[in-house]
């Protein structure tokens, strides 16, 4: 990972799946190997620092992966593995949802009588809330892209996880928002901060992206067409119409569009859940890690006590280097497409649409002959992406 800012810019190609398969390297670790490590009876480390890094890894790559999943191009190099991606943006977002109802992650304060270990998990615990939301952007970004993603990524999104239900969930349990001595308040920014009242009504960054993700999924007629409207998801679905009001329609007037399509499902007769047989591919790197090293877990926490995590002086010093290189701010350069392509005519081109900055073109004229389909999703991207 130190030498990222090397690569050529054509090499997102290989980047982009090598991160995929990282994080979730560090997520499994994260799940099988970290508890039975705060376990083992001689795990008594004098400094913390180097299992910290370990854990803020994952935090790191999947803000990477937001930033540079903001292009549309990224999200088409990813390939098989934005299956593996999707399966990981799933895992966050239902652990959200069951976190919800246990009020949110700790405060981020430190206490005279916790020991390193405990502050350790607890940190730990703050940073899986925060890697959460931004699991969320990047699966609202994936959704953007709905057009060109594979039938097998759409038929996991749609049937296999049913993602429209779940952001639901997240829209009815909104654990990025809480009340706190009597005041509202939203974690942003790494902690959580008290909304003023002139500000509660204001669409917040998180729950636009969540809007924007569901008009993706319920709008765009190749995934309208493949998503299952069962007696379930037409009940879930329709939840949604007590949100829709004027005061969130002022802020993102495309979600007009969705309200006229909830107003139609609660005319519509529900379906049978399919039953077609497709052959699809399916997300393999979790399955994999995890068959190579089942009934591992301990030894593999023991060879990292010993190895890894009991560092000397000098060692602990060339860790630190190591990491400050890894973690510069130019390696988001290494993996940021090498030209961005007109969304018209697909010559190279230097200008991005000023309001959503998503689109690129070539000039002028291909902008305007392009605003008919571009349209509607650049005003629902930039109001959701403006809303803080």
């Amino acid at each position: 990972m130190g030498d990222l800012e090397l690569l050529l810019p054509g090499e997102a190609d290989v980047l982009i799946p090598t991160l995929v398969e990282e994080l979730i390297a560090v997520e499994m670790w994260k799940q099988k190997v970290f508890p039975v490590l705060c376990r083992l009876e001689d795990f008594k480390p004098q400094n913390t620092f180097p299992i910290y890094m370990v854990l803020h890894h994952e935090a790191s790559i999947i803000n990477l992966l937001e930033t540079v999943f903001f292009h549309k191009e990224v999200c088409e190099s990813a390939e098989d593995t934005v299956l593996d991606l999707v399966d990981y943006c799933h895992r966050k977002l239902t652990l959200l949802v069951a976190r919800s109802g246990r009020g949110g992650p700790p405060e981020e304060e430190e206490s005279q009588y916790s020991t390193p270990i405990q502050e350790l998990q607890k940190q730990a615990e703050l940073m899986e809330f925060e890697i959460a939301l931004k699991a969320l952007s990047v699966l609202r970004y994936i959704t953007d892209c709905v057009d060109s993603l594979s039938l097998s990524t759409l038929n996991r999104m749609l049937t296999t996880h049913n993602l429209p239900c779940l952001l639901v969930e997240l829209l009815e349990h909104s654990p990025w928002r809480r009340q706190e001595g009597g005041k509202l308040q939203q974690f942003e920014g790494g902690r959580w901060q008290t909304v003023a009242p002139s500000e509660q009504q204001k669409l917040s960054k998180l729950d636009g992206q969540v809007w924007i993700a569901l008009y993706n999924l319920l709008l765009n007629p190749e995934a309208r067409a493949r998503y299952c409207l069962t007696s379930f998801a037409k009940g879930q679905l329709l939840k949604l119409r007590a949100f829709l009001t004027d005061i969130l329609l002022d802020q993102l007037p495309n979600l007009a569009d969705l309200q006229g399509f909830l107003a139609h499902l609660a005319l519509t007769e529900t379906q049978l859940p399919k039953k077609d047989l497709v052959l699809e591919q399916i997300p393999e790197i979790w399955e994999r890690l995890e068959r190579d090293n089942r009934g591992k877990w301990q030894a593999i926490a023991k060879h990292q006590l010993r190895h890894i995590f009991s560092p000397s002086e000098q060692d602990l010093r060339l860790q630190a280097r190591r990491w400050a290189e890894t973690y510069r701010l130019d390696v988001l350069e290494a993996v940021t497409p090498e030209r961005p392509r007109c969304a018209f005519c697909s010559a190279e081109a230097s200008k991005r649409c000023s309001r959503c900055q998503n689109e690129w073109y070539c000039c002028r004229e291909c902008q305007v002959k392009h605003w008919e389909k571009h349209g509607k999703a650049c005003v629902l991207a930039a109001r959701g992406d403006r809303a803080k």
